[in-house]
């Protein structure tokens, strides 16, 4: 935040890591430089925690708070949009609400997006044109693949919080099928240990019935119920009560999902469990396991889990997945594996996933590399040539590794690969370490396909695109307006004559050169006149 452009960073860190402490120093640090700071939440539920969080905090230091949802009353969402034009609110945490046109800054240093899996780009980018120099803070467990790629590409900072906190423990994950036996278990453990439960049904037209099966089912359960569609104070109430641990098992919908943090409840179940996405049960599961107590997550289906289940081959992919990543951080890895099934989105464009089928990813990740290198360098991208020039070298000797020297075709074709991909000398030599160390001593093929990566890397820069060394000439063919002074080729024309122009864009030379190492010396040596 200190430096002199604009953050953009991604906090992944898994639920209850401690990504809100992050958000608390930084706006911490925004507020002690005379800035205003806007926190942007999901949910209603989890906008009102951080204002006690955040109130809690700030306590004992001059800065005003205020919260913009709909658990405020207009006459208060009036006075506090006031009060934010004029600059006298240092710190606003709202939903949605914070989106709106009427919704004005009068300094905005920070934005501090909370949960980003669950906006929109467009949402995102709208808080960005606030100001051209806001610094941006995105916390997430489970980032959606365009965020995710984006900054694995290193168009936005990136930072994993993978250490969990001190004493606690991985949440243990069981899928089965909807069962009374299994409820009343799980609900008993929890109550005798004094504990709470999240009892996720998420169909608010059904919840009454689910709530006297519950209640005919535990008779000595102080059950509460939440969803969305209740009115503002009565949700309020019955999360207080919950949170006060006056009841012991709270029947709700997915409106727990993000962010809400008790400690006293350890045992989540989630009823249709094959109903919910990835990154959704990875959210759901975390509200459980906040504290040093063994926690539990039960995820019931109509079917079980098995083969003839009933469930799609998607559904049950996505239990397996959950109930294997179960151990602390796996926020992270459900997020990769994403982007591997979705593919990464668009990077100027809204498409959270896709769109790079057509190229692959590995091809993408290149092509867009090379187009942020280059606006580095303050160069436009080329998109006629987005890859650049590849050179063709051709010493006229084998260039491969021999069958007998690694015998294994895929460890071959991974050598292959990375010797294509290595963009330096540095790289080249040190691959040249590593078939050393594994294979032994380089035959001559070998030798030379490492030799025509050297010099691949040599003729880039001067904008040369095929050598051809024979033992007799070297032949050097030219892209059009190559990076080189005309000068220099004409001063060596004119100082010797097996020096020639053969064409528009060829320079040749007559040179004995019979073994390989002769003819990459003379090559070496004409690139290095060439240079300017």
């Amino acid at each position: 935040m200190k430096s002199g452009k604009p953050m953009d960073r991604l906090v992944c860190g898994d639920v209850g890591f401690g990504k809100t402490e992050v958000a608390l120093r930084a706006a911490f640090c925004a507020v002690a430089g005379g800035k205003q700071v806007a926190v942007l939440c999901p949910t209603t539920l989890l906008c009102e925690q951080h204002f006690q969080t955040f109130s809690d905090r700030f306590a004992d230091w001059p800065v005003k708070i205020v919260e913009l949802s709909r658990f405020r009353s207009a006459k208060e969402t009036t006075l506090a949009l006031k009060e934010l034009a004029e600059g006298k609110v240092d710190i606003v945490i709202g939903t949605h609400k914070l989106l709106q046109k009427d919704v004005k800054f009068t300094r905005l240093g920070l934005v501090v997006i909370d949960e980003e899996h669950r906006f929109g780009v467009r949402q995102k980018e709208a808080l960005k044109a606030l100001r051209a120099e806001v610094d941006v803070l995105t916390l997430t467990a489970t980032p959606i693949p365009r965020t995710l790629g984006m900054s694995l590409e290193g168009l936005r900072d990136f930072s994993v919080i993978a250490t969990a906190p001190q004493k606690r423990l991985a949440i243990k994950t069981f899928v089965s099928k909807f069962s009374d036996g299994i409820i009343r278990e799980a609900l008993l453990r929890e109550f005798k240990r004094g504990g709470q439960v999240y009892f996720l049904h998420n169909e608010v037209d059904t919840i009454e019935n689910m709530r006297e099966k519950l209640t005919k089912l535990l008779p000595e359960a102080r059950i509460a119920v939440g969803h969305g569609q209740m009115n503002e104070r009565e949700l309020e109430r019955v999360m207080r009560d919950f949170t006060q641990q006056r009841t012991n098992l709270l029947l709700c919908t997915t409106i727990i999902e993000t962010g809400i943090d008790n400690a006293h409840a350890n045992t989540i179940i989630i009823n249709r469990a094959d109903k919910f996405g990835l990154a959704q049960l990875h959210q759901l599961r975390g509200r459980v396991g906040r504290s040093h107590h063994q926690a539990y997550a039960y995820l019931l289906t109509q079917g079980g889990s098995g083969e003839d289940s009933g469930l799609t081959k998607q559904a049950r992919q996505r239990l397996e997945a959950i109930q294997m990543m179960d151990e602390l951080g796996a926020g992270f890895y459900l997020a990769m594996h994403d982007l591997e099934i979705r593919g990464a989105g668009e990077v100027l464009g809204e498409n959270q996933s896709g769109e790079m089928q057509e190229v692959g990813f590995n091809l993408f990740t290149e092509m867009l590399n090379r187009a942020v290198a280059s606006l580095k360098q303050g160069k436009e991208p080329d998109l006629m040539q987005p890859l650049g020039i590849a050179t063709e070298i051709n010493l006229h000797t084998p260039a491969l590794l021999p069958n007998d020297y690694a015998p294994d075709v895929h460890e071959r074709l991974t050598l292959y690969k990375r010797l294509a991909n290595g963009d330096s000398l540095d790289d080249i030599t040190a691959m040249h370490e590593e078939l050393v160390d594994r294979f032994g001593e380089l035959p001559p093929q070998a030798q030379s396909l490492l030799d025509s990566h050297r010099l691949r890397l040599l003729c880039k820069p001067l904008g040369i695109i095929k050598v051809d060394a024979t033992s007799e000439q070297i032949v050097l063919h030219f892209e059009p307006n190559p990076p080189i002074e005309p000068i220099r080729i004409i001063n060596l024309i004119q100082k010797d004559r097996n020096y020639k122009l053969a064409g528009q864009d060829k320079l040749s030379l007559k040179r004995h050169s019979p073994t390989l190492a002769d003819r990459v010396g003379a090559v070496k040596d004409l690139l290095r006149q060439l240079k300017p």
